[in-house]
């Protein structure tokens, strides 16, 4: 009997190899065997405008360079270089396509002078929650961020990705609160209306122009919680939760055309794989330039790109934080790619020593493990809307929490028990119908900035009134 997962097999579930490889760029494939490093660079603390925007290409190309004469170096066989916009250079589209097709290249004459392999990921930065109320479909911001899809081909780009933030304006007041019916709400109802939307507009244009539809994150929503974790400022145990109830919403991408790497910020990656059989970027503590996390090792147990998250352009002892951070990544992969040509069993191996360094301090380390992947996303495959998805994702995930640490599996900090009783209570009473949740929370709504029609919830606002 099949479980409707693209990856049903613990052995079969392992960093290097995907049921669906992506070939992209020149000569690089993504989960055909081999871990491939993903960096990403950022500006130092200036200012972008028309006077300083002679500076700003200069930094970037200055990071460029750095990392490919590294790689080179290092003998990397490949490379993959991830380029996120800044808000001016999306509101101002061609900023972001001039230095998209700066890096792109550089990175081609790396490829033709020294044979580095290597691909170049455009992720536009979502703008589209600068306005109040918020204008997801409509406006200057969608209209900029249209206007980069459109020119990413033709600057360089090879693979096209986003961060998108539809339901963040519910899910951000709603996390501070933990409210767990509104973050049900934003994540199951809201931001998978956003995602096809979004998602359908990017897919045509990729198909248009040839670039690969890579993936989305669910950063706006599970990172910012597993953040606010850190800052002990909400339960552990429910940013474990949003985590796994991030992946349904992140699964609206691929149903709609996307085909991976998943974004590096996705921590919900190993679902995704494990469901679509997409290859995945994952951070760890590679990451730990950009932030905190308790996940830094058991990130990479099913990875087929390692990520750096973000570095500022910043000067270190031995080098600018780029090329640092591409040296780190391509030792870290040299490790991974050794062992699977080792033997099967030695990735294995491999796998479950990361997974395990971690998996036992923290729930959110803990719905990680491959083997609780596997079991979860099972029972979310099996429900038909993101919705009920979203739902069966927060029981399973409670379920799985309350049980390990029962078996002693999991550390949870006494005060955080009564959260994860509270929160089993609210998993059960989260309706089956997603129209009686959203009919419910449009009469209770006071979330400011949050406009239903955005959503195509108009029709249900004039049926309350």
């Amino acid at each position: 009997m099949s479980s409707g997962l693209a990856v049903s097999r613990i052995e079969d579930f392992v960093f290097g190899t995907a049921p669906a490889p992506v070939a992209c760029g020149r000569g690089v494939v993504l989960g055909d065997g081999a871990v491939v490093p993903e960096i990403n660079f950022t500006l130092p603390a200036l200012e972008i405008n028309e006077g300083t925007w002679d500076q700003v290409r200069d930094q970037y190309r200055q990071m460029v360079e750095g990392v490919c004469r590294r790689a080179v170096e290092l003998g990397v066989p490949s490379l993959l270089v991830e380029f996120e916009t800044l808000p001016p250079m999306t509101l101002r589209p061609e900023w972001g396509a001039e230095i998209t097709r700066l890096l792109a290249d550089t990175l081609r004459e790396y490829h033709s002078r020294d044979g580095l392999r290597n691909a170049l990921r455009l992720t536009p930065n979502d703008t589209r929650d600068v306005a109040r109320p918020i204008q997801l479909r409509q406006g200057e911001c969608w209209d900029g961020m249209v206007r980069l899809f459109e020119a990413a081909g033709e600057s360089g780009a090879d693979l096209l990705a986003i961060e998108s933030t539809g339901g963040k304006e519910v899910s951000d007041p709603a996390l501070m609160e933990a409210d767990l019916r509104r973050i049900v709400f934003a994540l199951g109802v809201l931001a998978p209306r956003d995602m096809e939307f979004l998602w359908d507009r990017m897919v045509e244009v990729c198909r248009q122009s040839g670039v690969v539809p890579s993936g989305d994150s669910a950063c706006g929503f599970a990172n910012t919680a597993m953040v606010l974790a850190e800052q002990r400022m909400i339960p552990r145990v429910l940013a474990a939760v949003i985590r796994v109830a991030a992946v349904p919403r992140s699964l609206v991408a691929l149903r709609r055309g996307a085909v991976g790497p998943s974004k590096d910020c996705a921590y919900e990656g190993p679902y995704l794989k494990a469901i679509a059989g997409v290859p995945i970027s994952m951070e760890g503590r590679s990451a730990a330039c950009a932030h905190l996390s308790p996940v830094g090792n058991i990130a990479q147990a099913v990875c087929d790109c390692w990520s750096n998250e973000s570095v500022q352009n910043v000067r270190l002892l031995s080098a600018q934080a780029p090329t640092v951070s591409l040296e780190q990544l391509a030792y870290d992969c040299r490790l991974l790619n050794v062992a699977s040509k080792r033997s099967r069993e030695d990735a294995l191996r491999l796998r479950d020593w990361l997974a395990e360094s971690d998996a036992a301090l923290d729930p959110q380390a803990y719905v990680l493990r491959p083997d609780v992947v596997l079991r979860i996303a099972e029972q979310i495959v099996a429900e038909p809307t993101p919705y009920l998805q979203t739902r069966r994702a927060v029981a399973a995930a409670l379920e799985e929490i309350a049980r390990a640490h029962a078996a002693g599996e999991v550390a949870i900090a006494e005060r955080e028990l009564r959260w994860l009783d509270r929160l089993r209570t609210e998993a059960d009473g989260l309706p089956e119908d997603e129209g009686e949740l959203t009919a419910e929370m449009l009469r209770s709504r006071d979330d400011a900035g949050f406009d239903p029609g955005e959503y195509g919830l108009a029709e249900k606002m004039g049926s309350r009134r």
